[in-house]
């Protein structure tokens, strides 16, 4: 049975990797980076995303693809914040794709934006196997989820250029092992950040939006 599937699966990846060539040369040609930001349901993906385009905003303009298996809420959130997005309804699927990515690209004018922030559908499985053009990707943890999800789900702290720990105010109130924390992800991708912010009282974010920055095209 599994002998069957294997090819099906393997043209699945090559077709994404292809429209994945298409999305990075697009936004290489408008000079637009594309940040792919990874998380679980509840890491706090829309506020954080939301306060790092407040604290670029003067320096660089912002769009945001919004990827849910349902409704629009987190879009119109960024819209009436004042940045354009766009909203991709997966009807079930567990993660944005290159061909998703592509077709919400044409809703925006990219000669009018520096970056695009894509929040991808919260799992901590499933779109780190999927190429979508990106520039960057992300993994946003928090404090509530426990320190052991490096344990748990290695390969999305793997494959990741950086690690951002969310709601560290309330590392006052939670048992969350933080140094342990950093010795698992260090363990997992030696190369990349980490990165602790609390996105409701803006600490780290500085520092964040920092380092962001620092890796878009000049």
């Amino acid at each position: 049975m599994s002998t069957r599937h294997v090819p099906v699966v393997e043209r699945i990846f090559r077709a994404n990797e292809g429209v994945a060539a298409e999305v990075r040369a697009l936004c290489r040609q408008h000079q637009v980076a594309l940040v792919n930001i990874m998380a679980s349901p509840g890491a706090g993906k829309t506020t954080f995303l939301l306060a790092t385009a407040h604290r670029l905003a003067d320096r660089v303009r912002i769009g945001v693809i919004e990827g849910d298996v349902a409704s629009s809420v987190d879009s119109d959130r960024v819209r009436a914040e004042g940045f354009p997005a766009v909203q991709i309804n997966t009807g079930g699927g567990c993660h944005l794709d290159a061909r998703q990515v592509r077709g919400a690209l044409d809703e925006l004018d990219l000669d009018a934006l520096d970056l695009i922030l894509v929040e991808n559908v919260g799992n901590l499985v499933c779109p780190v196997g999927f190429d979508l053009g990106e520039t960057l990707r992300i993994a946003l943890s928090s404090v509530p989820e426990g320190w052991d999800k490096p344990i748990k789900y290695p390969a999305i702290f793997e494959r990741v250029d950086a690690v951002v720990l969310n709601k560290i105010d309330l590392l006052p109130y939670l048992p969350f092992d933080e140094p342990q924390f950093r010795r698992l992800v260090a363990g997992l991708n030696p190369h990349a950040p980490i990165l602790s912010v609390s996105s409701t009282d803006g600490s780290g974010m500085d520092e964040w939006t920092t380092w962001l920055g620092d890796q878009l095209p000049k």
